[in-house]
C-alpha cells in the first residue's frame, strides 16, 4: 500500500513525536481483560473470552465497560465501571510491559520531544508509565482530559499546541483506525503499526502516511 517503508525511503524531519498507548507502546490486553472479567465475577454477571473483550479495547475505558457488561446488564454500568478501576489499578502492571523493542526507539529519539496521546483514562496511563518509564514522555494527555476521544482532533490539537510546533513537523504513531483519522482530523502526520492490536485491513483503509511491522523501523523513518 502507498505509504508502506523501504529501504529507499528517504527519513522525514519531525519535531514531535506523539504515541498512542494501547497496542503502540504497551502491550497491555491481557491485564485489561484480567481487570474485565474480575470486575464481571464480582458483580455476578458471565466471564468474557479474553478475546472478545480485546476486541473491545481502543474507544477508553466506558466503551470498554458498557461492552463487556452486555446490552442486558447496563444498569450494573457504573457499579463496573468504580469495581473495574480497583482491579485494574492492582493489576495494570502485572504483565503490562513496553512491546520489545520501544525502549530501543524512545534511547534512540531520547533528544526529540515525546508525547503521550491515549483514549485511555489518565489515572491508568500515569500508573503504568509510572512504572514502565515515564521520562521518556514530555507530555501525556488521557481520554478523561476533557479534550474528546480520538478520532477526535482535540487531544492531538493539544499536544501540538502545547509544544507549538508546526503541524507538518508533528507525527502521531499508533495502532488504530481512531490514531488515523484522529492524525488526519488534526492535520497531522500519522504513522500506523501492525504489531498492535488494530485491524490491519482497516488500518490500510484509511491510508496512513506510513505503515510499519516493528516498533525498530521507526528509528530510520524520522530524524
Amino acid at each position: 500500500m502507498a505509504g508502506r517503508i523501504s529501504a529507499k525511503t528517504a527519513p522525514t524531519p519531525v519535531d514531535l513525536i506523539i504515541f498512542d498507548l494501547d497496542g503502540t507502546l504497551i502491550e497491555s490486553k491481557w491485564d485489561i481483560a484480567t481487570a474485565v472479567n474480575l470486575t464481571l465475577a464480582d458483580l455476578g454477571i458471565p466471564l468474557r473470552p479474553q478475546e472478545e473483550i480485546f476486541g473491545f479495547v481502543g474507544d477508553g475505558v466506558k466503551r470498554l465497560l458498557r461492552l463487556s457488561v452486555g446490552e442486558e446488564n447496563q444498569s450494573r454500568y457504573e457499579e463496573a465501571l468504580r469495581v473495574f478501576r480497583g482491579h485494574y489499578l492492582a493489576h495494570c502492571l502485572d504483565r503490562t510491559a513496553f512491546y520489545p523493542g520501544i525502549d530501543r526507539v524512545l534511547a534512540h529519539f531520547a533528544h526529540k520531544r515525546k508525547a503521550v496521546a491515549t483514549n485511555k483514562s489518565l489515572e491508568y496511563t500515569t500508573r503504568i508509565l509510572e512504572g514502565l518509564g515515564a521520562h521518556h514522555f514530555a507530555y501525556v494527555v488521557g481520554g478523561d482530559n476533557g479534550f474528546g476521544l480520538k478520532p477526535e482532533p482535540g487531544m492531538l490539537l493539544n499536544v501540538v499546541e502545547t509544544f507549538g510546533v508546526e503541524k507538518e513537523r508533528a507525527v502521531l504513531i499508533g495502532d488504530s483506525t481512531n490514531d488515523i483519522n484522529g492524525a488526519r482530523n488534526a492535520g497531522i502526520k500519522v504513522c500506523a503499526v501492525g504489531y498492535g492490536m488494530g485491524n490491519r485491513e482497516k488500518m490500510e483503509a484509511c491510508r496512513p502516511d506510513w505503515f510499519i511491522e516493528q516498533p525498530e523501523d521507526l528509528i530510520g523513518l524520522f530524524l
